[in-house]
């Protein structure tokens, strides 16, 4: 996707001497760079394919995310290791992926905080995190713990159906304290998951988020929430939806959490809800493809020219070439909405679920970039007469969203090992002209 930035263009002279004569009217030519951080529990994934008894076996609820004490960890990956029925293992986490994914697709710093075993032994589960994450994902953040990081177990029974299985370790071991402020306040947006609030009483990962949070809503910086699972969800969607009407900006979720947290099936209508709360959401629906969903000021409005669409929400799509704008910064705001069908119908065989909508939150995430990016090296461009949250039209993000998704649905990493195809760069070619 083409966005303002670094390029890999030749050029006869350097790019600083195209124009000696507008050069001269700028003392400083060195571009501005920005940054987003995203907080996570780092974890390794291990992904395994086993029948139902296996999970009563372990004690284990078919379908759930569910945290194991060590003991039924080490047994879970003895009996995994012995038997040969390890498939992969992954560096992981919900915002480990989403930060790798976003580093690679722009090839731009990106930060992770979280924790990190002090001491690193080859073969480890910290030395596969380390040696399988993007070297522009900024670790220096990081805080040192003596002890494990965690584990995350995918089981797949004969139906696929997923079951989570999750070894904390002293991933949940990240204080408050380890939250810079100055970082949080320069940053173009914070990235945090539900995951982050589900710890126990002795833990300081909340605490820590929601001091990153309170930078964040303070520097008027996005904070950006993705939801993760609709078990978590479903605990208490009162407190979820408070939590996110009052701190987050944009809120990435699947269709099962949408209902979760707004009491509608339809993801359309669960888009539409969660738009009273935020200015963003990003709505993934499996086989249906994408919902986006944001405002637009009356005045800036645009019309599409794709076909109106039906659904809940009549020609819901009607002004999906329109660019995504904060509620607070509209005289006359208009909820606007897009959707995609998956790229290509969808992969032929899919290999892999777990990281797709990690994928997707991560282009989102680079077209909000790429907007900051622009904002602070070309202030006067004609293109920031609107303030804007995002740098394309919501119909061009959505379909970035879904060509990106697709890439690591017909991998078996979450991660994704390269960026797009150089011939589609400009979203205009193969996919997005069929």
């Amino acid at each position: 996707m083409k966005f303002p930035g670094r390029r890999r263009h030749k050029h006869y002279f350097p790019v600083e001497a195209k124009d000696p004569l507008t050069n001269q009217l700028q003392q400083d030519n060195k571009l501005k760079n920005n940054y987003i951080v995203g907080i996570d529990q780092i974890v390794v994934d291990i992904e395994a394919k086993v029948e139902n008894s296996f999970l009563a076996q372990f004690g284990l609820q078919r379908g759930m995310s569910q945290v194991i004490d060590d003991e039924t960890t080490h047994a879970l990956y003895d009996h995994l290791k012995q038997n040969k029925m390890v498939d992969y293992e992954f560096a992981g986490g919900t915002i480990g992926n989403t930060m790798h994914n976003y580093s690679v697709l722009a090839d731009d710093r990106s930060v992770l905080l979280g924790v990190m075993s002090e001491n690193i032994k080859i073969g480890s589960y910290a030395y596969r995190f380390l040696s399988n994450t993007s070297s522009r994902v900024d670790l220096e953040y990081l805080q040192p713990v003596d002890g494990p990081i965690g584990r995350c177990f995918t089981l797949i029974d004969e139906t696929g159906e997923r079951t989570f299985a999750i070894s904390a370790g002293l991933m949940n071991k990240l204080r408050p304290e380890s939250i810079s402020e100055q970082l949080i306040t320069h940053s173009s947006a914070l990235v945090i998951s539900a995951y982050l609030m589900r710890t126990q009483a002795d833990d300081t990962m909340t605490q820590a988020t929601l001091k990153a949070v309170e930078y964040a809503n303070k520097a008027n910086v996005p904070v950006v929430l993705t939801l993760g699972t609709k078990f978590l969800i479903e605990q208490d969607p009162a407190w979820w939806q408070e939590f996110v009407k009052n701190h987050v900006d944009i809120l990435a979720m699947n269709e099962e959490e949408g209902l979760a947290i707004t009491g509608f099936e339809d993801p359309l209508l669960a888009t539409e809800k969660a738009l009273d709360w935020v200015d963003l959401v990003i709505c993934t629906a499996g086989e249906k493809g994408m919902f986006l969903g944001g405002y637009i000021d009356e005045k800036w409005k645009r019309l599409t020219t794709h076909t109106l669409m039906p659904g809940a929400i009549p020609d819901f799509n009607k002004y999906e070439y329109s660019r995504g704008m904060r509620f607070k910064d509209c005289e006359q705001p208009l909820k606007i909405y897009s959707h995609t069908a998956p790229y290509m119908g969808g992969p032929d065989s899919i290999k892999n679920t777990n990281g797709a909508g990690d994928a997707a939150l991560a282009a989102v995430l680079h077209d909000l970039s790429a907007n900051v990016y622009h904002q602070i090296n070309v202030p006067n461009s004609s293109k920031h007469q609107l303030n804007a949250l995002t740098y394309s039209s919501l119909s061009q993000i959505s379909k970035y969203a879904n060509r990106v998704s697709y890439e690591v649905l017909v991998q078996h990493s979450p991660r994704l090992t390269k960026g797009l195809p150089e011939r589609e760069d400009s979203l205009q070619q193969a996919y997005w002209e069929q």
